[in-house]
């Protein structure tokens, strides 16, 4: 007998057990129990985290025997050829391969002719998105006002290609990413009932490589369970990811906060030839930029880290070298480089190339530290002898002026030319002050980038 995954086999079968959706369950069932079943709904999502459960559910629940009912048998011949798919008046259309004007003015004729021993007709359009144009059109009138034995269920991931008139005849529903922890509980019960022993710290790994999709995730632990022999496993899990391990990718990243770029290189070449994913070894290098930035912020108790990353002291020890702006700086030239190298023939030399502009961040200063040091180097040129030498060298007031009475009419009588003259500092001050100047790091860049010198330094 074929083997059937476990994403299928268990499959929720009511309302109760859909993972994730709660209020999205409440409210139907409410809609079932209150006679307010709308003509068409639309379910909004990523993968893998309801929809396609949800809209069997429903059919199930207003075409049982039973029914309609928010808790539907189950047992009856209409229950299980619903949850299996194959029912002759719900129809599941997948909209990728059925998205021209023909297939939809097929099921609008064929929509007027009740259903063969249902209680309701129902259409489930998957990735409704991909109908054309002409197609959506041609669905507005009898999607408007469809006999009241018909009932429309889309479903898709993209809603934003949708038409506005598409979206205004129907209720909307969104499906969020289903939290981690409602995963690994899920899976955890799983694996008790598939007598398979499971390490918690696996089965929260693979949980979080979901990333919000049940499916996702009950695909990977099919993945885990037969890597290990029946035993799922933390390492068994990171050889079915193709995951490196932290601590080599974390000697990467070391290096690079170092300033050693040779050395970076060479570590990333030797994973590179061990055979790790390009993809997936930048991917790992963002999740640990990513863990050293949450202990920069966070603290390294913060129970946010990757499950393969290093342990949270080696953490703590790199994010003490490098500042939140240089690591933020980090996240960006890999995202640069993962986006760039997913379309490239070859994706290494973009990578290195983000893995040399990680090891020169040591080299750049922050912006602001740049600005307070030009801003005491100004004050220190301004201040200093300069204005002593002036006050000496200006001559003494003679009697005459002495007598002139002070206020401001005695500084616009007087001529420009009887102004008191600023005189220049001395060679030997603006000497002393270039060779002030020339001990900052800031000025020595500054000279060895442009291969210049200084040659005055004015007040």
């Amino acid at each position: 007998m074929a083997y059937t995954v476990l994403a299928r086999r268990y499959r929720s079968m009511t309302f109760d057990e859909v993972v994730g959706q709660e209020p999205i369950a409440r409210t139907l069932k409410h809609a079932i129990e209150q006679n307010r079943v709308a003509h068409a709904y639309l379910f909004c999502g990523t993968r893998g985290v309801g929809k396609t459960t949800m809209a069997r559910i429903l059919a199930r629940a207003l075409n049982c025997q039973e029914g309609p009912t928010p808790e539907p048998c189950g047992k009856c011949d209409i229950c299980q050829s619903v949850h299996r798919g194959d029912d002759i008046d719900v129809l599941e259309i997948d909209g990728a391969s059925n998205n021209l004007v023909e297939d939809v003015r097929i099921l609008r004729d064929n929509a007027h002719f009740r259903p063969a021993r249902a209680r309701f007709k129902i259409y489930y359009i998957d990735e409704v998105h991909m109908l054309s144009k002409n197609a959506f059109n041609a669905l507005l009138k009898t999607l408007e006002e469809p006999p009241e034995h018909v009932k429309f269920i889309f479903s898709t991931t993209e809603p934003e290609r949708l038409p506005a008139t598409i979206l205004s005849r129907c209720q909307r529903f969104d499906f969020r990413a289903v939290p981690t922890e409602r995963i690994a509980e899920h899976l955890a019960g799983i694996c008790k009932k598939e007598k398979v022993k499971a390490d918690p710290a696996a089965v929260l790994a693979i949980a979080r490589e979901g990333r919000g999709s049940v499916r996702d995730a009950l695909t990977l632990l099919d993945q885990a369970i037969a890597v290990g022999d029946g035993h799922v496993t933390l390492d068994g899990l990171r050889e079915t990811v193709g995951a490196v391990s932290g601590d080599k990718v974390l000697a990467i990243l070391s290096a690079c906060a170092d300033g050693d770029t040779g050395r970076a290189i060479g570590l990333f070449a030797e994973l590179l030839a061990a055979g790790a994913d390009l993809g997936s070894l930048l991917d790992q290098l963002m999740r640990q930029v990513r863990d050293i930035l949450v202990v920069k912020t966070c603290g390294p108790e913060a129970e946010l880290l990757d499950v393969f990353g290093p342990d949270r002291k080696a953490l703590a020890a790199e994010a003490a070298k490098l500042s939140v702006p240089a690591l933020v700086a980090c996240l960006g030239y890999l995202a640069e480089a993962r986006n760039r190298a997913r379309w490239a023939v070859d994706g290494r030399p973009i990578s290195e190339l983000a893995i040399v502009r990680m090891a020169s961040l040591s080299e750049m200063e922050p912006l602001p530290e740049i600005v307070a040091r030009l801003a005491a180097l100004e004050q220190s040129l301004a201040g200093g002898a300069a204005p002593a030498a002036a006050a000496a060298a200006r001559p003494a007031p003679t009697v005459d002026e002495k007598k002139k009475p002070a206020g401001p009419m005695t500084a616009a009588a007087a001529p420009a030319s009887e102004a008191p003259a600023r005189t220049s500092p001395s060679a030997a001050d603006k000497r002393r002050k270039i060779d002030e100047a020339k001990q900052d790091p800031l000025v020595q860049k500054a000279l060895k980038i442009f291969d210049g010198q200084i040659l005055d330094v004015k007040d």
